[in-house]
């Protein structure tokens, strides 16, 4: 169950957000193994003057933030990062250096979903040690 959060500035167009978002999902199915309908994502859309950045940068700038459950081998997060950075560069031309991803892992007692804490060896339907 990641949590996704996207920061971009205004102006791009519905089709350009509509991909980006289904990028990194999709990315996060093929690498990280999650269910194809765990899909929670925010997409945040900042004025100029709401979203300052270095002139080294471009309008493509982009912040990626997943949070999720801990337990992911550290093979499974380099190929995520790599794979996701190369899918946006491909598909929207989102380059390297207009990319930040940032992986937030939290242990199973830190969540609580569907009313319950999920330490108890709850049942997620998935494998979080991939």
């Amino acid at each position: 169950m990641p949590l996704v959060k996207i920061e971009i500035r205004k102006g791009r167009s519905k089709e350009h957000k509509s991909r980006l978002l289904n990028i990194v999902h999709q990315t996060l199915v093929d690498i990280v193994k999650i269910p194809e309908n765990d899909r929670i994502q925010r997409l945040y859309e900042l004025d100029i003057d709401n979203f300052e950045i270095s002139s080294a940068k471009t309008d493509n700038f982009t912040i990626i933030e997943v949070t999720m459950f801990k337990g992911r081998t550290i093979d499974t997060k380099k190929k995520f990062l790599i794979e996701l950075a190369s899918r946006l560069n491909h598909e929207l031309s989102i380059s390297a250096n207009d990319l930040i991803i940032v992986l937030h892992e939290l242990p199973l007692e830190n969540w609580g979903i569907r009313g319950v804490n999920l330490e108890n060896d709850y049942d997620l339907g998935f494998k979080i040690d991939v």
